[in-house]
């Protein structure tokens, strides 16, 4: 027993100076907050702490008073409440999330965004074709709700007049709004949240997705209302469509680093990788509620092909402009912002 306390007696003399030390700090960030704390104590901080730990480690396992235990514990125990703890207000974090994290994870999958890109536009290009040589080929495509009266058999008037409504049908429209962007939305997050079966639905949904558009757009190119169609579409397109296509690079990055996680395990590479997918999907949840905006209103309220194509490309100038060139230079620290910054 006296061989055990002097052991204990010993032990704490060599390191009590740091863990009252480290203790002595923590109680003034309790009590006054960490700001309290001058530059070189939050520097001290971690050491202090990583060195409380150390002891504490040390002390399970060459099993000393109990009372020393207990203490570490608690000490070490708060003062992992103080460094790790503290979290921003919501309001702040979710600006730098928004200014550093999405953008960034965004730039990210450069190589899954021109992949699913591209198996969109094949899906475009297939439907467009297949209706231009049987107009049958529409109903393949084409739900029939979605199309909303818009089929092969509608008269250039027809077509016309849902893309220039008049005032008594813009309530009608509003529910078909409605109908489009839940839709596309539940395309978007599908595409994404299916990366987990080896990407291989993802890639359906986007080219599945793309024959409906290119149908829709044979649907009037045979009327020649292209151009007129552009523009009833880009106004809220020129965000969903962007929103439907990094989703769908958000779930080929999912599957892509299961598959090929390289040095690391495949658990390893789905959680980091996983979390910047995760990121690119919040933003998209972000684009898709705007462009049900635009889609409601803008688009009801504006009626001039060139308003329209003025908003729709301003809005994918703004997008460019935001995944490519903000939050570039982000500090150190934003990384514990809401989802983190996966390196």
């Amino acid at each position: 027993m006296a061989l055990e306390g002097t052991k204990s007696f010993q032990f704490r003399q060599e390191r009590e100076a740091g863990w009252q030390q480290l203790e002595k700090l923590v109680m003034q960030a309790e009590k006054k907050g960490i700001r309290s704390l001058s530059a070189a104590d939050v520097f001290e901080l971690p050491h202090l702490y990583k060195g409380a730990l150390s002891s504490l480690s040390v002390a399970r396992s060459i099993s000393l008073d109990k009372n020393v235990v207990d203490y570490l514990e608690n000490l070490t125990t708060r003062a992992y409440f103080l460094l790790y703890g503290h979290q921003r207000p919501a309001g702040k974090a979710f600006a730098r999330l928004m200014q550093f994290s999405v953008p960034d994870a965004v730039r990210s999958l450069k190589q899954e965004f021109i992949v699913a890109f591209v198996v969109m536009f094949l899906g475009v290009m297939a439907g467009f074709f297949l209706v231009l040589q049987n107009p049958d080929w529409f109903f393949t495509f084409m739900n029939r709700e979605l199309a909303d009266g818009r089929v092969p058999r509608a008269s250039a008037e027809e077509l016309k007049a849902v893309i220039y409504p008049a005032e008594d049908k813009l309530n009608s429209l509003d529910i078909f709004a409605t109908q489009l962007f839940t839709h596309n939305s539940q395309v978007g997050l599908l595409a994404f949240a299916l990366g987990f079966a080896l990407g291989l639905p993802t890639i359906w949904l986007l080219f599945q997705n793309g024959t409906m558009l290119g149908a829709f757009l044979a649907l009037h190119y045979e009327k020649d209302l292209l151009y007129e169609l552009g523009g009833w579409l880009i106004i809220h397109g020129s965000t969903e469509i962007l929103a439907i296509i990094l989703c769908g690079a958000a779930g080929l990055a999912i599957a892509r680093h299961y598959v090929f996680p390289g040095k690391l395990s495949r658990m390893e590479s789905l959680a980091i990788y996983g979390k910047k997918a995760a990121l690119v999907a919040f933003g998209c949840i972000l684009m898709f509620l705007v462009a049900g905006l635009l889609e409601g209103f803008a688009r009801q309220l504006v009626s001039s092909d060139t308003g329209r194509y003025t908003i729709g490309l301003g809005f994918l100038f703004i997008w460019a402009l935001y995944f490519l060139g903000v939050g570039r230079n982000a500090p150190e620290d934003a990384s514990d912002d809401i989802g983190g910054k996966a390196s």
